[in-house]
């Protein structure tokens, strides 16, 4: 099995999840008393927020270049940023190690061909849904991408910041998320993205069945284990 090393933090409520899924995927394949080979440097999300919004982004990768740096000099042999914002900065992390760095956008592109969706909505903060760096990484693969509208991108993000990412789970928030999301596969898109990696704390399987979506969240945890397994 090989050592993944997970920069976290961003937030601690998603990271949890993630220490969690990967753990249980790894007994799931192996069975006994198998567990993950894995390494965390959990960063101050508070900074991290507080460079995002002041649109910051250099500084933003320098810290997880150096979270990076330090994993990998403590044995990771490869490398998830637990956060879909944070891919904004993934090429600072890139350049920073010898180390693969599983990239979450073209997961989920893989993810979605393979189900046969060619085009998606895509959900997540402001940053994710405004910014080119993650549909663009999600068109290279020949997706047609959306994102809502920008009332709606300004519901979405404040839902984040001012309820997921403090462990808050509102049920007129979720109202609220399945009524973007539904029309958005209204207006044609063929899955959605739940492009954050809080959002399936807010979503439940029993929620609005008939849109295909798909979770980056768990996404990533099965590519990590698949990687470390292989």
């Amino acid at each position: 099995m090989k050592t993944i090393g997970l920069i976290g933090g961003m937030s601690w409520e998603s990271t949890m999840h993630y220490y969690q899924r990967i753990n249980e995927l790894v007994a799931a394949r192996l069975g006994g008393l198998h567990s993950a080979r894995l390494l965390l440097w959990s960063v101050e999300f508070a900074e991290i927020a507080r460079l995002q919004h002041a649109d910051d982004w250099d500084a933003a990768g320098r810290i997880l270049a150096g979270a990076a740096r330090r994993l990998e000099h403590a044995g990771a042999e490869g490398l998830l940023i637990c956060a879909n914002t944070m891919h904004r900065v993934a090429p600072a992390v890139e350049a920073a190690v010898s180390v693969p760095v599983l990239h979450l956008a073209d997961i989920t592109a893989h993810a979605l061909l393979a189900d046969g969706h060619r085009s998606a909505a895509l959900l997540g903060t402001r940053f994710t849904m405004a910014q080119p760096f993650y549909r663009e990484r999600l068109e290279r693969h020949g997706l047609s991408i959306s994102v809502p509208t920008s009332e709606e991108q300004d519901a979405l993000h404040q839902i984040i910041f001012d309820e997921l990412v403090k462990g808050r789970i509102e049920p007129a928030s979720r109202e609220r998320f399945i009524t973007i999301m539904r029309r958005m596969h209204t207006a044609g898109a063929q899955a959605v993205i739940l492009g954050c990696t809080e959002f399936g704390m807010l979503l439940r399987a029993e929620d609005a069945p008939d849109i295909p979506r798909v979770d980056t969240t768990e996404l990533h945890c099965q590519a990590a284990v698949g990687w470390m397994l292989a």
